[in-house]
């Protein structure tokens, strides 16, 4: 069952808190992602193994958080992530951020001065600006700009509502505009099969960022990155961050 804790504009956070040695490995889940995730739930039972501090947890507007997705936003969903941050680890902090989750890392560095290494999985920074809002058409635009959302169809379920909120909010949040600071080891996957982000995202983060900085492209890996093999991927990556942290 999870744990939950109030952030400072009321949203109420569920997590999961694995207690162990430090660093502590934060798992940022993806957009409409929650922390039931195959990943998620994978690296906190590596982390047990090794006796790893873990903490996962459910951004507001997912999974079992307080409000609705239809009302969030880039900046909220980063605020919710420095908070719990915060609040349930003390010490050195390895960020490992999936899709969207890699953006949001991204934001928490400008508030946590803690992080010593980041690991991205088909990381997807700025992608309201450089993937959602391309991809619409005029038309679909216009009903954003004059209705407020639009609801657009999902590879993974139900169609998705795209809110003229998230896109403004996302322009205000953008990463790849502007410097980001160094934090270690960073190291980015990225699958050459993923629908969602393309190597040229992965490629464009690698020049923008500074540092010790690498990008493992894995042949056919699609976007969840979730198979047997990638996930022992992404186990050998953390391990190889948190050993040069």
């Amino acid at each position: 069952m999870a744990d939950f804790i109030e952030t400072s504009a009321g949203r109420r956070i569920a997590y999961h808190r694995s207690e162990g040695q430090g660093p502590w490995v934060v798992f940022l889940g993806g957009f409409k992602s929650d922390m039931t995730g195959t990943k998620a739930v994978h690296l906190e039972g590596w982390a047990r193994s090794r006796g790893q501090a873990f903490l996962r947890f459910d951004y507001s507007g997912h999974g079992q958080s307080s409000e609705r997705f239809e009302d969030g936003c880039i900046g909220d969903w980063a605020e919710d992530a420095v908070e719990a941050i915060k609040a349930l680890t003390e010490g050195p902090v390895v960020l490992v951020g999936s899709s969207m989750g890699g953006w949001i890392s991204l934001l928490a560095l400008r508030q946590i001065d803690r992080v010593v290494g980041l690991v991205g999985i088909a990381a997807a920074p700025d992608f309201t600006e450089d993937s959602i809002w391309p991809r619409l058409s005029d038309a679909q635009r216009a009903t954003v700009e004059q209705e407020g959302q639009i609801a657009v169809p999902s590879d993974y379920g139900e169609p998705i509502i795209i809110t003229r909120h998230l896109i403004e909010d996302g322009r205000e949040n953008l990463v790849l505009r502007s410097p980001v600071r160094e934090v270690g080891p960073v190291r980015l996957l990225q699958g050459t099969a993923d629908a969602d982000v393309s190597r040229e995202t992965a490629l464009k983060l690698l020049d923008h960022l500074t540092g010790d900085v690498r990008l493992t492209l894995v042949k056919d890996a699609d976007h969840s990155f979730s198979s047997p093999e990638c996930l022992s991927i992404i186990e050998t990556t953390i391990e190889e961050v948190l050993s040069c942290a």
